[in-house]
């Protein structure tokens, strides 16, 4: 890892002349050496034109893209080769503040000065650095935790269309790791509309848990090379809590296609021939630069939870596909369960986690988990008679079936802390045992006697009876 000190110490610059201007696309002729690739370019009156070198064209020519409107620059401005990468500020100063891509505050408050910089490239962890255990990171969610529990130092993928509810989950998750974990928890947007940054900010704020977190954004309206970068910076301030503070790191990334879209936007400047369905041939390639640095190591880890955009709820689209090779648990959200009320609008079928293992999480959760995957199977298929001919002609045994799949789907949702002032209900952290003893119990058929609302956005199942 390269540490560097404040950039603003330096003193000696190479200094180039811009040759043409388009769009975000700028390209400068350095007659002394050339700047190597990823280095800051800076330019404009008062040096706010900040320019990332992409290509080397020919000996003394390259071209960068702008990570900030351009306005103002033209052919003969001089541009002062920066002599470094792209840098953010890291280090425990941090905490409790709103940066960009560049590490300047956009939280209202004073200005990091000082302290430690690092390049935002950087190579992943080898191999042999690596923790080799598998443990499971607990979030207090009951449908998470049973049906599709966390890899510590994993990545999880929170798929779904629009408005099913993947902002909401994420900042449930953040809450409860800050009550429940004595971890730091980053959150990185990318793209994000600045009223969701806004209040995001707020919510952390009135939970108490701001304290713990760092927010990074690359707000929709900035050009697609900062969107394209800013899940570079949060994970460089991630590595620092991780390798130098040896803390344990929840990464947010809220959401992970507008970083593809992002790149796919600098590709096509760049006058990249487009790939499958219009986006770029490096797809797969930017997606593993920034997944492969989130690891689990011996000295702490690094656990990211990653909303997906699906676009129009394709599952075989390139970005998604592209995506789900990197997931170690994939919670994916469905419209038709929002649409039924039930909130995390979780598909309990499709949904899946790599670590849901007799050997990580032990018999009993296995079989347990494994049981109300058949329930709810056997009651989907049952779906189709029961529309057509009704409850009643089904078999004794089918219709057991259909009761405790239908309590379960009502016992897996769950208040949550981010809804309490829309709901009105109080938000419920429940332990694993807890809901996995509640499953059981309901698969044992207890609770074949209770309304099925009786179970319906509770803690534990012992609420039920008090219901």
């Amino acid at each position: 890892m390269v540490v560097y000190d404040n950039p603003v110490a330096i003193k000696e610059y190479n200094h180039g002349t811009v040759v043409s201007v388009r769009g975000s696309v700028i390209d400068v002729h350095f007659p002394q050496y050339l700047p190597e690739l990823n280095s800051q370019l800076k330019a404009g009156e008062h040096n706010n034109v900040v320019i990332e070198v992409v290509i080397h064209l020919n000996s003394e020519m390259v071209r960068g893209i702008a990570l900030t409107p351009t306005s103002g620059l033209a052919r003969g401005s001089t541009v002062m080769d920066m002599g470094h990468p792209l840098q953010v500020p890291v280090g425990k100063q941090l905490l409790g503040r709103m940066l960009n891509v560049f590490g300047d505050t956009i939280d209202g408050k004073e200005k990091i000065c000082g302290g430690q910089w690092r390049s935002i490239h950087a190579n992943p962890v080898s191999l042999d650095q690596q923790a080799t255990k598998s443990e499971i990171l607990k979030t207090g969610i009951k449908v998470i935790d049973v049906l599709t529990p966390l890899e510590r130092g994993g990545k999880a993928g929170l798929l779904g269309g629009a408005g099913v509810g993947k902002t909401v989950l994420i900042t449930e998750m953040i809450h409860n790791m800050a009550s429940q974990h004595e971890g730091i928890s980053l959150f990185c947007g990318i793209g994000e509309r600045c009223r969701e940054a806004e209040e995001l900010y707020r919510d952390m704020q009135a939970a108490g848990v701001l304290d713990n977190t760092v927010m990074v954004f690359g707000q929709m309206n900035e050009p697609p090379g900062a969107r394209f970068r800013v899940g570079h910076a949060a994970l460089t301030i991630a590595e620092y809590f991780r390798d130098e503070a040896k803390q344990d790191v929840l990464l947010l990334i809220d959401n992970i296609f507008r970083f593809i879209q992002a790149g796919a936007e600098v590709s096509g400047l760049m006058g990249q021939l487009p790939s499958r369905v219009g986006y770029q041939p490096t797809l797969a390639t930017e997606i593993a630069e920034l997944e492969e640095r989130i690891c689990n190591t011996t000295r702490g880890a690094i656990t990211s939870i990653q909303a997906v955009y699906i676009p129009a709820d394709d599952f075989t689209d390139p970005a998604a596909t592209h995506t789900f090779s990197h997931l170690s648990a994939s919670i994916v959200l469905s419209r038709k369960r929002a649409s039924e009320g039930f909130y995390p609008a979780v598909d309990l079928l499709q949904s899946s986690s790599k670590m849901l293992m007799p050997q990580i999480v032990g018999y009993r959760h296995y079989h347990i988990a494994q049981e109300i995957r058949q329930t709810l199977a056997n009651y989907e298929e049952l779906k189709d008679i029961i529309a057509m001919l009704g409850l009643e002609e089904l078999s004794q045994n089918d219709r057991r079936t259909v009761y405790r799949a239908r309590r379960l789907e009502r016992f897996l949702t769950q208040p949550f802390f981010s809804t309490e002032q829309f709901t009105g209900q109080q938000g419920k952290i429940v332990e694993l045992e807890a809901a996995l003893e509640g499953c059981d119990r309901i698969l044992n058929d207890e609770f074949s006697d209770y309304p099925e609302k009786s179970v319906y956005m509770i803690g534990t199942i012992d609420e039920a009876k008090k219901s």
